[in-house]
């Protein structure tokens, strides 16, 4: 066990977050803390790391074991770059590398006692630099930070300049790089597009250490936790398995417990009819038998009625007509910001009843063509035309078609005058907004509130096409299985933009993946198009082979005809100039070859205790390894010169 929470206790007023709640996390263990929105889940994070203090109980860490927390709301400060802050991270790396050249300059100016003293450190330093890795670590950093999104033309943007999603990138890569013993993590893949939190997946699989992760992505805790942490009306509770496999657990136990409940409940009530109808015969005996019956009943301990998940939202889409067959035809749309393309000439179709989903990287343009087809912006060239009584219904993520200085009840009432006040009352408390919360602010609310207003101006539309960005974004994971089951009841066309890969698999039924500037169409699911994907990739490789090698083919065939005109003495001197390229090109290649053999084994040999506890032969190899590291990087600018 390296990480322990037991009978922790917190309130907030009148309000009971957690009460005598206890988990714990073993070494290597990856685990989620699971709840709906608002139970407490990052409370319990920010208690474990001491920014909140808690009534009672105690948060139990190992003896020497390190804690890293990534909050899902960065208030990173910097003046350095993105590459800088990430870097920071490994500082202790770099200066251990900058003691060892101090080291090595030192040692040809001492002898005797200080001699043998400063070899012994060295030989510390180098051992402590190789078991951290510490000569691939800038290929580390750079893996790490194209892995979360960054291209390196962004390495040196400097981080007060990012967004709020940017800065928990880095401080993402930050933390991922410190690789503490245990790692607390709070939304980390809110800000990652799909090959960033495939990436992300990997990296924490393969992680050493201990890592308990706040998420509502259902695939990335199905993919890597092995236990999950259920908070739920102020109790914890631990199941072992991924997350499909804790909510078909506590499915069956809270189909238990009720069963259990109703049953009793069912003999509560035939003991006190048969009470009632012992007494009502007013006989001494069976008054008697009544009372005797009283007494044992008095004496059962009743079962509490299970406390069923949180009121959730509750609603149904429906459409006012029915559309054309050909809902949207997209012909030759074409998008682009200054000298920045976003895709071109892209051409497709939905058909009514379809439900696509539209992925791809972040800054692909999904977002924007989703704008385009709501004419909030204008495409740069080509075309769209939407079907017979096509009605679109728009949910953006930004969610800017709400106003922020009206009331709930007023941006309801505002967008449908012919709604009473009993009906706008009942369609909120449908979306959990009861009593006076329907007098919020739109402009006060959280991500997750405003959602919760788009979605209900979506369903009271009766739009027969929808149109959404993200829509999962910032929902629990309850109200997303309540979205998706009204959604795939819903009878009309939906197109929506997602990076929720459990939400696709469940609504989808094609997806389009926006790349390279263009459409690739998957007829399926998010795990068929993960399966085709695959099969896609091999064939375009070959195809992208068979074109090349007829490219070449081609090549070789006017390289003849050329060849036939020009004058014998020509032709000689070209088959010179080329047999002395691919002669030069080899010798080339076999020195770099064994340049290369010839670095590893002296690192090879400076692991040998016979030459890394001799300071000579140790200066040696170090100053023939940086010879050599100077020679290749000539050999290979030279290898590209003679390639081409």
């Amino acid at each position: 066990m390296i990480l322990a929470c037991q009978n922790i206790t917190k309130s907030f007023g009148e309000e009971k977050i957690i009460t005598s709640g206890s988990f714990h996390i073993e070494e290597h263990e990856k685990a989620a803390l699971v709840g709906p929105n608002g139970t407490g889940k990052t409370t319990i994070l920010k208690m474990i790391v001491g920014e909140l203090s808690m009534d009672s109980g105690e948060v139990i860490l190992s003896k020497g074991a390190t804690l890293g927390y990534l909050a899902q709301y960065q208030k990173l400060q910097s003046d350095g770059t993105i590459y800088e802050e990430v870097r920071s991270a490994k500082a202790h790396i770099f200066a251990m590398e900058e003691r060892l050249r101090e080291i090595e300059r030192e040692l040809k100016h001492l002898e005797g006692e200080e001699l043998q003293s400063r070899l012994e450190l060295y030989h510390r330093l180098s051992s402590q630099f190789e078991l951290e890795n510490g000569y691939a670590c800038e290929s580390e950093i750079v893996g790490v930070l194209k892995g979360l999104g960054f291209d390196e033309v962004e390495f040196d943007k400097h981080v007060d300049t990012l967004s709020g999603g940017e800065k928990t990138r880095v401080a993402l890569g930050k933390l991922l790089l410190t690789k503490p013993d245990v790692i607390l993590l709070d939304e980390p893949t809110n800000h990652l597009d799909l090959n960033s939190v495939r990436w992300l997946e990997t990296y924490l699989l393969n992680y050493p250490g201990a890592v308990l992760i706040v998420s509502h992505d259902r695939y990335f805790l199905n993919r890597i936790v092995t236990k999950i942490i259920d908070l739920d009306f102020g109790r914890l509770r631990m199941y072992s398995g991924n997350y499909k496999e804790y909510a078909a657990k506590k499915q069956q136990l809270l189909d238990a417990r009720i069963k259990e409940y109703l049953n009793q409940q069912q003999m509560i009530r035939h003991q006190e009819a048969v009470i009632e109808k012992l007494k009502s015969f007013n006989r001494e005996k069976s008054i008697k038998r009544a009372e005797s019956r009283e007494k044992m009943l008095n004496k059962i301990e009743r079962i509490e009625k299970p406390e069923e998940a949180l009121e959730g939202m509750h609603f149904t889409l429906e459409t006012s007509v029915q559309s054309g067959r050909d809902v949207l035809t997209v012909e030759r749309l074409s998008k682009g910001y200054g000298s920045r393309i976003l895709f071109q000439d892209i051409s497709f179709e939905i058909k009514r009843g379809e439900h696509v989903a539209i992925i791809g990287d972040n800054g692909t343009g999904k977002t924007t063509l989703l704008k385009i087809l709501n004419r909030v912006e204008d495409a740069d060239q080509g075309l769209f035309q939407l079907g017979v009584n096509v009605e679109i219904g728009y949910y953006d993520q930004e969610h800017q078609v709400l106003h922020k200085e009206k009331t709930i009840f007023e941006e309801i009432s505002d967008a449908y005058p012919d709604m009473g006040n009993t009906r706008i009352r009942n369609t909120l408390a449908a979306f959990q907004f009861t009593g006076d919360d329907v007098y919020k602010m739109i402009g006060d609310l959280s991500g997750g509130e405003r959602g919760r207003v788009s979605l209900a101006k979506l369903m009271l539309s009766k739009s027969n096409f929808l149109i959404l960005d993200e829509p999962t974004n910032h929902l629990d994971i309850q109200s997303k299985e309540i979205l998706e089951q009204a959604l795939n009841r819903y009878q009309g066309t939906i197109l929506y933009v997602s990076h929720d890969r459990y939400f696709i698999n469940q609504t989808a039924s094609r997806i389009l993946e926006l790349t390279n500037q263009n459409f690739v169409n998957y007829i399926g699911n998010y795990d068929y198009y993960l399966e085709k994907k695959e099969e896609l990739n091999a064939v375009y490789a070959k195809a992208e082979k068979d074109s090349s090698e007829c490219l070449e083919k081609r090549n070789v065939g006017l390289e003849k005809e050329t060849t036939a005109r020009l004058s014998w003495q020509e032709q000689k001197e070209l088959q010179a100039q080329e047999r002395k390229r691919k002669n030069d090109l080899k010798k080339t290649e076999d020195r770099i070859s064994f340049l290369e053999n010839r670095d590893m084994e002296i690192d090879d040999q400076m692991q040998q205790e016979e030459v890394y506890t001799n300071s000579v032969k140790c200066q040696e190899l170090a100053r023939e390894k940086a010879e050599i590291a100077e020679e290749l990087e000539r050999l290979y600018e030279m290898w590209e010169g003679l390639a081409q």
